[in-house]
């Protein structure tokens, strides 16, 4: 936790870029907080049939969001990871993940599936995002991918364990 900072006071925000909005994080609870990751426990805004709560690490330095989507029966519906970039507003005590559009997710199975590379690049013809965050989105999403398919992928979920 950083010092000075009560977990109650820490406000999450996730930023989209389609659609173009800024969503306060009010319900998630916050498990863990260190200078490398931020564990939340959460519930989803819509409820879906195949899940309908999670756990999510946040990886600061690395720039992704790994989520453990789970079912009402807390079983592992499957990994889903968003490539994001964090800034922290210390004024505010606040996190906002800005989702730079690629995600992954990982199936039980151990299928992997890469979603959203055509949104990103639609977003960068329309000035919508920046030709950096691009860079960086598809730096990142390379960099999952390498750990995903070195099995390395078990070392970012062991954190998930926390919420259980």
């Amino acid at each position: 936790m950083r010092m000075g900072e009560a977990l109650s006071e820490l406000k999450l925000y996730r930023r989209r870029f389609i659609p173009n909005e800024t969503i306060y994080l009010k319900d998630d609870e916050i498990l863990y907080h260190d200078d490398e990751v931020l564990i939340t426990k959460w519930f989803v805004f819509r409820p879906k049939e195949e899940f309908d709560h999670g756990i999510s690490c946040y990886y600061f330095k690395k720039g992704f969001k790994i989520s453990k989507f789970l079912n009402e029966k807390n079983e592992l519906v499957y990994y889903y990871c968003d490539i994001i970039e964090t800034e922290y507003n210390k004024k505010d005590n606040a996190y906002i993940f800005h989702d730079l559009l690629a995600d992954v997710i990982v199936f039980k199975s151990g299928f992997v599936k890469v979603l959203d590379l055509a949104e990103l690049a639609d977003c960068l013809e329309s000035g919508i995002i920046s030709e950096k965050n691009v860079n960086d989105a598809l730096r990142r999403l390379d960099a999952l991918l390498q750990i995903i398919y070195t099995n390395g992928f078990n070392e970012l979920t062991r954190l998930l364990e926390i919420g259980e």
